[in-house]
């Protein structure tokens, strides 16, 4: 199993990445046990976490043939759509590394909580793709967006925390992310659900949608660095 799920309490169920000896690398089953898990939580406030303290995920499996990994690609933009539109709120709890997809799983996620040394990369341009684009305006505005693109440059999580990039830091993340759930647990579930409709009716789906086709095209290779 890559991915385990508890359900804490009624109203309630935690979902960690478990593959510590990789990093949390997304491949093809792990993003399929993601979905499920997401898909099967009903009604509950979901918390998405890491079994792994020195990283929530680096990204795409780069062990992977190129095809395999561009099939990672797609199915990551699905899981993406689905965790936008889900009804339920899905608070992120991270440390350690968030690279690639697993920084896209951050922005896909309603809420953020973040360890003091969490590092968040948004690397794109250097492998051929656009990556986080369509998610990172609405958060952190459009010049620092398109720096964070650009520059695939890594975040500190204060600096995170000070652009809007992540909600909240703790020592403990996961546990600071769970008690926050058990609060959106007493409120209506109704409200719950148009508060994140509401607050996600802006052009962030559309942009999502934009970035998965320029993607889509992406065969899995890895350019080489240029020399200059």
């Amino acid at each position: 199993m890559t991915v385990r799920v508890e359900d804490r309490e009624p109203g309630l169920r935690v979902i960690l990445l478990d593959r510590p000896d990789k990093r949390n690398a997304l491949d093809l089953p792990t993003v399929a046990a993601l979905g499920d898990a997401i898909r099967s939580a009903g009604g509950a406030t979901i918390v998405l976490g890491s079994t792994a303290p020195d990283a929530f995920s680096a990204g795409a499996d780069l062990h992977l043939a190129d095809a395999d990994r561009a099939a990672v690609s797609e199915a990551l933009y699905a899981l993406y759509f689905e965790m936008r539109s889900a009804p339920q709120v899905i608070i992120a709890a991270a440390s350690g590394h968030a690279v690639g997809g697993g920084a896209q799983l951050l922005i896909a996620s309603d809420l953020r909580v973040a360890a003091p040394d969490l590092r968040i990369r948004f690397v794109g341009p250097g492998h051929g793709l656009a990556v986080g684009a369509w998610g990172l305006p609405s958060l952190v505005g459009r010049g620092r967006a398109t720096d964070l693109c650009l520059s695939m440059r890594s975040v500190a999580a204060d600096e995170a925390l000070t652009i809007g990039l992540i909600d909240r830091l703790a020592d403990d993340p996961l546990g600071a992310a769970i008690d926050y759930a058990r609060d959106l647990c007493r409120l209506d579930p109704g409200a719950l659900r148009a508060v994140k409709m509401i607050v996600g009716m802006a052009d962030a789906v559309e942009a999502l949608r934009s970035e998965q086709t320029y993607n889509s095209g992406w065969d899995g290779s890895i350019p080489a660095p240029r020399d200059d």
